[in-house]
């Protein structure tokens, strides 16, 4: 596809040799990578929510002592703080695992993938997407910044 005056810019346009099929293929698989990236937001939302409960811990463990509960200062200490959230297992040694095993293969794969069928152009679905909604002209419709 030939860029107009008022069209997509070469990064966004496909190579003439990629067919529709493989430009909707490639946004697929970058639609599944970017809910990979939004599950591994919330997976570091986990490790941090259960690092400050932790950490929030210690102030409990302290009140109840001050307070005169010192059995159960003794409970919440050996019993919760700094205890496992899986076996062998803090959240820290879970994302280790969640972006070894699984986030930086899919993204390295993803980005290959591009590479080999659409010479790195990325976003090429939502481009056609944005080329199709738009109306050609107006001020607030523009296909690339100025």
């Amino acid at each position: 596809m030939a860029r107009s005056e008022d069209g997509p810019d070469r990064a966004h346009t496909p190579p003439d040799s990629v067919s529709d099929l493989t430009v909707e293929a490639l946004g697929s698989l970058s639609k599944a990578l970017e809910t990979v990236e939004r599950a591994r937001g919330q997976l570091y939302g986990f490790h941090q929510l259960t690092g400050s409960a932790d950490l929030e811990l210690d102030r409990a463990v302290a009140l109840l002592r001050e307070a005169g509960h010192g059995d159960w200062a003794d409970r919440v200490e050996t019993e919760v703080l700094g205890r496992n959230v899986i076996p062998g297992h803090w959240t820290f040694q879970i994302v280790e695992s969640y972006n070894s095993t699984y986030y930086e293969p899919f993204r390295a794969l993803e980005r290959q993938a591009l590479e080999a069928l659409a010479d790195g152009r990325d976003h090429l679905y939502e481009a056609a997407m944005k080329e199709a909604r738009r109306t050609t002209g107006h001020p607030d419709h523009t296909a690339s910044p100025s």
